[in-house]
Protein backbone atom coordinates (compact mmCIF):
# COMPACT_ATOMS: atom_id res chain seq x y z
CA UNK A 1 0.00 0.00 0.00
CA UNK A 2 1.53 3.12 -1.01
CA UNK A 3 2.31 5.76 1.90
CA UNK A 4 -0.16 8.48 1.01
CA UNK A 5 -3.45 5.43 0.87
CA UNK A 6 -2.12 4.24 4.59
CA UNK A 7 -4.63 4.97 7.23
CA UNK A 8 -4.04 7.71 9.36
CA UNK A 9 -4.06 7.47 13.44
CA UNK A 10 -5.98 10.01 14.68
CA UNK A 11 -4.45 11.29 18.63
CA UNK A 12 -7.78 10.52 20.03
CA UNK A 13 -7.81 6.89 18.63
CA UNK A 14 -4.12 6.86 20.07
CA UNK A 15 -5.18 8.11 23.60
CA UNK A 16 -8.12 5.58 23.64
CA UNK A 17 -5.02 2.63 22.66
CA UNK A 18 -2.88 3.89 25.06
CA UNK A 19 -5.53 3.69 28.12
CA UNK A 20 -6.71 0.22 27.03
CA UNK A 21 -3.46 -0.89 26.82
CA UNK A 22 -3.16 0.69 30.79
CA UNK A 23 -6.32 -0.57 31.93
CA UNK A 24 -5.86 -4.25 30.37
CA UNK A 25 -2.70 -4.02 32.08
CA UNK A 26 -4.18 -3.32 35.35
CA UNK A 27 -6.89 -6.02 34.96
CA UNK A 28 -4.39 -8.31 34.48
CA UNK A 29 -2.58 -7.67 37.24
CA UNK A 30 -5.47 -7.88 39.68
CA UNK A 31 -6.92 -11.22 37.86
CA UNK A 32 -9.64 -9.58 36.08
CA UNK A 33 -10.03 -12.43 34.08
CA UNK A 34 -12.57 -15.96 33.77
CA UNK A 35 -10.75 -19.18 34.26
CA UNK A 36 -12.36 -21.77 32.35
CA UNK A 37 -10.71 -25.21 34.23
CA UNK A 38 -8.44 -25.38 36.91
CA UNK A 39 -6.38 -27.66 34.39
CA UNK A 40 -5.93 -24.52 31.97
CA UNK A 41 -4.52 -21.80 33.52
CA UNK A 42 -1.98 -19.62 31.48
CA UNK A 43 0.36 -17.22 33.01
CA UNK A 44 -0.36 -13.92 33.05
CA UNK A 45 2.11 -13.15 30.24
CA UNK A 46 0.51 -15.20 27.99
CA UNK A 47 -2.94 -12.99 29.01
CA UNK A 48 -0.83 -9.80 27.00
CA UNK A 49 -0.58 -11.70 24.00
CA UNK A 50 -4.24 -10.60 23.34
CA UNK A 51 -4.50 -7.33 25.08
CA UNK A 52 -1.69 -6.27 22.62
CA UNK A 53 -2.72 -7.32 19.91
CA UNK A 54 -6.45 -5.48 20.32
CA UNK A 55 -4.57 -2.45 21.48
CA UNK A 56 -3.02 -2.58 18.32
CA UNK A 57 -5.87 -1.93 15.99
CA UNK A 58 -7.42 0.45 18.17
CA UNK A 59 -5.53 3.44 16.52
CA UNK A 60 -7.38 2.26 13.39
CA UNK A 61 -10.90 2.52 14.72
CA UNK A 62 -12.11 5.22 12.95
CA UNK A 63 -9.94 5.35 9.59
CA UNK A 64 -9.49 1.88 8.79
CA UNK A 65 -12.54 0.22 11.05
CA UNK A 66 -13.14 -2.78 9.07
CA UNK A 67 -9.47 -3.80 9.09
CA UNK A 68 -9.01 -2.90 12.61
CA UNK A 69 -11.44 -5.12 13.31
CA UNK A 70 -10.20 -8.04 11.21
CA UNK A 71 -6.99 -7.74 13.04
CA UNK A 72 -8.58 -7.79 16.21
CA UNK A 73 -10.99 -10.80 15.58
CA UNK A 74 -8.00 -13.74 16.13
CA UNK A 75 -6.77 -12.26 19.33
CA UNK A 76 -10.28 -11.91 20.75
CA UNK A 77 -10.89 -15.67 20.09
CA UNK A 78 -7.64 -16.62 21.52
CA UNK A 79 -8.27 -14.41 24.42
CA UNK A 80 -12.06 -16.22 24.91
CA UNK A 81 -9.68 -19.29 24.63
CA UNK A 82 -7.65 -18.86 27.63
CA UNK A 83 -10.14 -17.43 29.73
CA UNK A 84 -11.68 -13.84 28.84
CA UNK A 85 -10.78 -10.52 30.50
CA UNK A 86 -12.70 -7.44 30.94
CA UNK A 87 -10.47 -5.37 29.29
CA UNK A 88 -10.14 -6.85 25.71
CA UNK A 89 -14.15 -7.31 26.03
CA UNK A 90 -14.40 -3.94 26.29
CA UNK A 91 -12.03 -3.32 23.90
CA UNK A 92 -13.17 -5.51 21.25
CA UNK A 93 -16.77 -4.28 21.83
CA UNK A 94 -15.54 -0.76 21.01
CA UNK A 95 -13.56 -1.86 17.43
CA UNK A 96 -17.31 -3.94 16.71
CA UNK A 97 -18.70 -0.28 17.53
CA UNK A 98 -16.74 1.48 15.80
CA UNK A 99 -16.66 -0.30 12.29
CA UNK A 100 -20.51 -0.48 12.16
CA UNK A 101 -20.18 2.72 12.93
CA UNK A 102 -17.50 4.21 10.32
CA UNK A 103 -17.42 1.67 8.06
CA UNK A 104 -20.30 1.10 5.25
CA UNK A 105 -23.46 0.52 6.13
CA UNK A 106 -23.76 -3.12 4.65
CA UNK A 107 -20.87 -3.75 7.04
CA UNK A 108 -22.92 -2.64 10.26
CA UNK A 109 -25.92 -5.24 8.81
CA UNK A 110 -23.68 -7.68 7.98
CA UNK A 111 -22.10 -7.20 11.93
CA UNK A 112 -25.35 -7.62 12.96
CA UNK A 113 -26.26 -10.76 11.88
CA UNK A 114 -22.52 -12.02 12.30
CA UNK A 115 -23.04 -10.99 15.44
CA UNK A 116 -26.50 -12.61 16.52
CA UNK A 117 -25.41 -15.89 15.00
CA UNK A 118 -22.31 -15.89 17.47
CA UNK A 119 -24.16 -14.92 20.23
CA UNK A 120 -26.64 -18.21 19.58
CA UNK A 121 -23.32 -20.44 18.72
CA UNK A 122 -21.67 -19.36 22.66
CA UNK A 123 -24.89 -20.76 23.61
CA UNK A 124 -24.96 -24.07 21.69
CA UNK A 125 -21.16 -24.86 22.51
CA UNK A 126 -22.44 -24.25 26.57
CA UNK A 127 -25.17 -26.22 26.33
CA UNK A 128 -23.77 -29.12 24.13
CA UNK A 129 -20.45 -29.21 26.34
CA UNK A 130 -21.76 -28.60 29.96
CA UNK A 131 -25.74 -29.48 29.41
CA UNK A 132 -26.61 -26.48 31.10
CA UNK A 133 -29.42 -24.47 30.16
CA UNK A 134 -28.70 -21.78 32.02
CA UNK A 135 -25.26 -21.74 31.00
CA UNK A 136 -26.01 -21.46 27.55
CA UNK A 137 -28.71 -18.76 28.28
CA UNK A 138 -26.39 -16.69 30.72
CA UNK A 139 -23.72 -17.14 27.68
CA UNK A 140 -25.58 -15.84 24.71
CA UNK A 141 -26.33 -12.61 27.24
CA UNK A 142 -22.85 -12.38 28.18
CA UNK A 143 -22.17 -12.57 24.22
CA UNK A 144 -24.54 -10.42 23.10
CA UNK A 145 -23.88 -7.80 25.92
CA UNK A 146 -20.35 -7.89 24.87
CA UNK A 147 -20.58 -8.55 20.55
CA UNK A 148 -24.46 -7.76 19.38
CA UNK A 149 -24.93 -4.32 22.26
CA UNK A 150 -22.57 -2.33 20.41
CA UNK A 151 -23.14 -2.90 16.79
CA UNK A 152 -27.24 -2.13 17.46
CA UNK A 153 -25.76 0.90 19.24
CA UNK A 154 -23.77 2.03 16.58
CA UNK A 155 -26.56 1.73 13.93
CA UNK A 156 -29.00 3.50 16.23
CA UNK A 157 -26.39 6.23 16.20
CA UNK A 158 -25.58 5.56 12.22
CA UNK A 159 -29.47 6.24 11.86
CA UNK A 160 -29.78 9.63 13.90
CA UNK A 161 -26.52 11.64 12.10
CA UNK A 162 -28.17 10.15 9.10
CA UNK A 163 -31.84 11.71 10.10
CA UNK A 164 -29.51 14.57 10.75
CA UNK A 165 -27.61 15.11 7.83
CA UNK A 166 -31.10 15.29 6.13
CA UNK A 167 -32.48 17.98 8.08
CA UNK A 168 -29.50 19.83 7.62
CA UNK A 169 -30.04 19.46 3.77
CA UNK A 170 -33.76 20.34 4.40
CA UNK A 171 -32.91 23.48 6.15
CA UNK A 172 -30.25 24.92 3.68
CA UNK A 173 -32.93 24.04 0.79
CA UNK A 174 -35.07 25.71 2.96
CA UNK A 175 -32.66 28.69 3.09
CA UNK A 176 -32.27 28.60 -0.49
CA UNK A 177 -35.67 28.93 -1.38
CA UNK A 178 -36.30 31.80 0.82
CA UNK A 179 -33.57 33.29 -0.36
CA UNK A 180 -35.21 32.96 -3.87
CA UNK A 181 -38.54 34.35 -2.57
CA UNK A 182 -36.60 37.33 -1.32
CA UNK A 183 -35.17 38.10 -4.40
CA UNK A 184 -38.16 37.36 -5.93
CA UNK A 185 -40.03 39.54 -4.02
CA UNK A 186 -37.30 42.59 -4.57
CA UNK A 187 -37.64 42.11 -7.93
CA UNK A 188 -41.27 42.37 -7.91
CA UNK A 189 -41.09 45.44 -5.65
CA UNK A 190 -38.81 47.26 -8.08
CA UNK A 191 -40.94 46.58 -11.06
CA UNK A 192 -44.26 47.75 -9.47
CA UNK A 193 -41.85 51.53 -8.20
CA UNK A 194 -40.93 51.58 -11.79
CA UNK A 195 -44.38 51.06 -12.75
CA UNK A 196 -45.65 54.15 -10.29
CA UNK A 197 -42.81 56.49 -11.35
CA UNK A 198 -42.81 55.62 -15.16
CA UNK A 199 -46.94 56.48 -14.53
CA UNK A 200 -46.22 59.68 -12.48
CA UNK A 201 -43.35 61.13 -14.76
CA UNK A 202 -44.91 60.12 -17.76
CA UNK A 203 -47.90 61.56 -16.78
CA UNK A 204 -47.67 64.61 -15.25
CA UNK A 205 -43.87 66.17 -16.72
CA UNK A 206 -45.58 65.33 -20.35
CA UNK A 207 -48.26 67.49 -19.61
CA UNK A 208 -46.04 70.05 -18.33
CA UNK A 209 -43.62 69.43 -21.55
CA UNK A 210 -46.87 69.79 -24.02
CA UNK A 211 -48.23 72.95 -22.35
CA UNK A 212 -44.81 74.58 -22.13
CA UNK A 213 -44.02 73.91 -25.33
CA UNK A 214 -47.36 75.34 -26.95
CA UNK A 215 -46.88 78.79 -24.95
CA UNK A 216 -42.99 79.02 -26.51
CA UNK A 217 -44.34 78.15 -29.97
CA UNK A 218 -47.35 80.29 -30.25
CA UNK A 219 -46.30 83.55 -30.47
CA UNK A 220 -49.33 84.94 -30.78
CA UNK A 221 -51.45 82.93 -27.64
CA UNK A 222 -54.03 84.85 -25.97
CA UNK A 223 -54.55 85.53 -22.41
CA UNK A 224 -57.18 83.20 -21.77
CA UNK A 225 -54.43 80.45 -23.47
CA UNK A 226 -51.46 81.03 -21.66
CA UNK A 227 -53.90 81.25 -18.50
CA UNK A 228 -54.95 78.08 -19.13
CA UNK A 229 -51.67 76.53 -20.24
CA UNK A 230 -50.19 77.58 -16.85
CA UNK A 231 -53.56 76.43 -14.84
CA UNK A 232 -52.32 73.11 -16.22
CA UNK A 233 -48.87 72.80 -15.82
CA UNK A 234 -49.15 74.10 -12.35
CA UNK A 235 -51.91 71.54 -11.68
CA UNK A 236 -49.70 68.98 -13.10
CA UNK A 237 -46.70 70.16 -11.27
CA UNK A 238 -48.34 69.66 -7.68
CA UNK A 239 -50.18 66.81 -8.07
CA UNK A 240 -46.84 64.87 -9.70
CA UNK A 241 -45.03 66.63 -6.55
CA UNK A 242 -47.61 64.80 -4.32
CA UNK A 243 -47.58 61.44 -5.90
CA UNK A 244 -43.66 61.50 -5.70
CA UNK A 245 -44.08 62.79 -1.51
CA UNK A 246 -45.96 59.49 -1.04
CA UNK A 247 -43.73 57.05 -3.08
CA UNK A 248 -40.90 58.38 -1.22
CA UNK A 249 -42.89 58.39 2.46
CA UNK A 250 -43.93 54.59 1.64
CA UNK A 251 -40.29 53.65 0.64
CA UNK A 252 -38.85 55.55 3.69
CA UNK A 253 -41.65 54.22 5.80
CA UNK A 254 -42.76 57.67 7.50
CA UNK A 255 -45.00 57.48 10.42
CA UNK A 256 -47.54 60.29 11.08
CA UNK A 257 -47.73 61.53 8.02
CA UNK A 258 -50.78 63.52 6.35
CA UNK A 259 -52.78 60.64 4.71
CA UNK A 260 -54.53 63.36 2.55
CA UNK A 261 -51.21 63.78 0.66
CA UNK A 262 -49.81 60.40 0.98
CA UNK A 263 -54.08 58.79 -0.17
CA UNK A 264 -53.03 56.45 -3.37
CA UNK A 265 -55.02 57.86 -6.27
CA UNK A 266 -58.73 56.64 -6.70
CA UNK A 267 -61.02 56.03 -9.48
CA UNK A 268 -63.48 59.51 -7.67
CA UNK A 269 -60.02 61.18 -8.90
CA UNK A 270 -60.67 60.47 -13.22
CA UNK A 271 -63.21 63.23 -13.50
CA UNK A 272 -60.21 65.93 -13.05
CA UNK A 273 -57.49 63.62 -14.62
CA UNK A 274 -59.80 63.66 -17.63
CA UNK A 275 -60.38 67.43 -17.45
CA UNK A 276 -56.63 67.98 -17.14
CA UNK A 277 -56.28 66.26 -20.37
CA UNK A 278 -56.43 69.14 -22.99
CA UNK A 279 -54.36 70.41 -26.04
CA UNK A 280 -55.53 73.11 -28.41
CA UNK A 281 -56.88 70.33 -30.55
CA UNK A 282 -57.45 67.87 -28.35
CA UNK A 283 -59.99 67.78 -25.60
CA UNK A 284 -61.40 64.39 -23.12
CA UNK A 285 -64.43 63.43 -22.20
CA UNK A 286 -65.39 60.84 -18.77
CA UNK A 287 -68.22 58.52 -19.54
CA UNK A 288 -69.34 56.33 -15.82
CA UNK A 289 -71.90 53.82 -15.80
CA UNK A 290 -72.70 51.21 -13.20
CA UNK A 291 -73.01 51.63 -9.51
CA UNK A 292 -69.44 51.76 -8.17
CA UNK A 293 -68.77 49.21 -5.92
CA UNK A 294 -66.22 49.17 -2.84
CA UNK A 295 -63.05 48.12 -4.47
CA UNK A 296 -59.80 46.69 -3.33
CA UNK A 297 -57.09 49.34 -3.32
CA UNK A 298 -54.68 47.43 -5.86
CA UNK A 299 -57.76 47.51 -8.43
CA UNK A 300 -58.54 50.80 -7.89
CA UNK A 301 -55.02 51.75 -8.43
CA UNK A 302 -54.34 50.01 -11.35
CA UNK A 303 -57.59 51.25 -13.10
CA UNK A 304 -56.71 54.83 -12.58
CA UNK A 305 -52.88 54.19 -13.62
CA UNK A 306 -54.11 52.40 -16.77
CA UNK A 307 -56.65 55.27 -18.20
CA UNK A 308 -53.52 58.14 -16.68
CA UNK A 309 -51.21 56.03 -19.17
CA UNK A 310 -53.93 55.76 -21.98
CA UNK A 311 -53.98 60.10 -21.29
CA UNK A 312 -50.55 60.49 -21.24
CA UNK A 313 -49.95 58.64 -24.63
CA UNK A 314 -53.27 60.29 -26.18
CA UNK A 315 -51.37 63.54 -25.37
CA UNK A 316 -48.02 62.61 -26.26
CA UNK A 317 -48.76 61.04 -29.38
CA UNK A 318 -52.79 61.07 -30.67
CA UNK A 319 -53.95 63.27 -33.07
CA UNK A 320 -56.29 66.18 -33.14
CA UNK A 321 -60.10 65.40 -31.88
CA UNK A 322 -61.86 64.00 -28.53
CA UNK A 323 -60.86 61.13 -26.26
CA UNK A 324 -63.32 59.24 -24.83
CA UNK A 325 -62.55 57.61 -21.25
CA UNK A 326 -65.71 55.13 -20.15
CA UNK A 327 -65.59 53.31 -17.10
CA UNK A 328 -68.26 50.50 -16.39
CA UNK A 329 -68.63 48.77 -13.12
CA UNK A 330 -69.85 45.54 -13.43
CA UNK A 331 -71.33 43.11 -10.99
CA UNK A 332 -67.86 41.62 -10.61
CA UNK A 333 -65.45 43.44 -12.33
CA UNK A 334 -64.23 47.42 -13.89
CA UNK A 335 -64.25 47.71 -17.34
CA UNK A 336 -61.88 50.30 -18.69
CA UNK A 337 -61.93 51.49 -22.68
CA UNK A 338 -59.97 54.85 -23.70
CA UNK A 339 -60.47 55.53 -27.09
CA UNK A 340 -58.27 58.17 -28.55
CA UNK A 341 -57.22 59.78 -32.31
CA UNK A 342 -54.63 58.39 -33.96
CA UNK A 343 -51.75 61.05 -35.01
CA UNK A 344 -50.62 61.85 -38.59
CA UNK A 345 -48.03 58.93 -38.40
CA UNK A 346 -49.92 55.86 -38.46
CA UNK A 347 -46.91 53.49 -37.71
CA UNK A 348 -46.22 55.05 -35.01
CA UNK A 349 -48.26 53.34 -32.38
CA UNK A 350 -49.64 55.20 -28.80
CA UNK A 351 -48.20 53.07 -25.86
CA UNK A 352 -45.78 51.17 -27.65
CA UNK A 353 -42.60 51.36 -24.87
CA UNK A 354 -42.97 50.62 -21.50
CA UNK A 355 -46.13 52.56 -20.67
CA UNK A 356 -47.78 49.60 -22.76
CA UNK A 357 -46.00 47.01 -20.92
CA UNK A 358 -46.93 48.31 -17.31
CA UNK A 359 -50.62 48.77 -18.17
CA UNK A 360 -50.35 45.01 -19.30
CA UNK A 361 -48.57 44.07 -16.67
CA UNK A 362 -50.87 45.91 -14.13
CA UNK A 363 -54.16 43.59 -15.52
CA UNK A 364 -52.22 40.19 -15.36
CA UNK A 365 -51.10 40.85 -11.39
CA UNK A 366 -55.06 41.25 -10.67
CA UNK A 367 -56.19 37.74 -13.17
CA UNK A 368 -57.46 40.83 -15.43
CA UNK A 369 -57.51 41.09 -19.43
CA UNK A 370 -55.71 44.15 -21.28
CA UNK A 371 -55.53 44.28 -24.61
CA UNK A 372 -54.43 47.55 -26.89
CA UNK A 373 -54.36 48.71 -30.59
CA UNK A 374 -55.28 50.75 -33.61
CA UNK A 375 -59.35 50.46 -33.87
CA UNK A 376 -60.63 51.82 -37.15
CA UNK A 377 -58.59 55.11 -37.17
CA UNK A 378 -58.11 55.14 -33.26
CA UNK A 379 -56.36 54.05 -30.83
CA UNK A 380 -58.59 51.97 -28.49
CA UNK A 381 -56.99 50.23 -24.98
CA UNK A 382 -59.78 48.22 -23.03
CA UNK A 383 -59.18 46.59 -19.83
CA UNK A 384 -60.80 44.72 -17.30
CA UNK A 385 -60.46 43.74 -13.82
CA UNK A 386 -61.95 41.57 -11.39
CA UNK A 387 -63.59 43.08 -8.42
CA UNK A 388 -62.06 40.45 -5.96
CA UNK A 389 -58.85 39.00 -7.67
CA UNK A 390 -57.33 35.70 -7.20
CA UNK A 391 -54.11 36.77 -6.42
CA UNK A 392 -54.87 39.36 -4.05
CA UNK A 393 -57.55 36.99 -1.93
CA UNK A 394 -54.53 34.78 -2.05
CA UNK A 395 -52.05 37.16 -0.82
CA UNK A 396 -54.58 38.01 2.05
CA UNK A 397 -55.17 34.38 3.16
Amino acid sequence: MPFSKRPRVTRLDLLFALAGLAGGLLLIAAHGYARWTPLWDPAQAWRTIPLLGMVAATPFRRTAPRGALLFATPFNFADVAIGPGFATAVIYGDLLYAAALYGRRRTAEWLAGVTVLGSLAVGGVILTVWHSVAGAVVGVAIAGVTWLFPVMTAMVVRGHRRTAQAERQRAKQVARLAELDRRGAINAERARMARELHDVVANHLSAVALHSSAILKVPDLDREGINQAMEVIRENSVQGLAEMRRMISLLREEEGAEPDSLAAPRLDGLERLVGRCVRADLTAELEVSGEPPDLPAAVELAAYRIVQESLTNALKHGGGGRVRVGVRYLRDRVAIEVCSPLGEEGSRLPGSGAGLLGMRERAAMLDGTFAAGPDGGAWRVRAELPVAPARTERENA
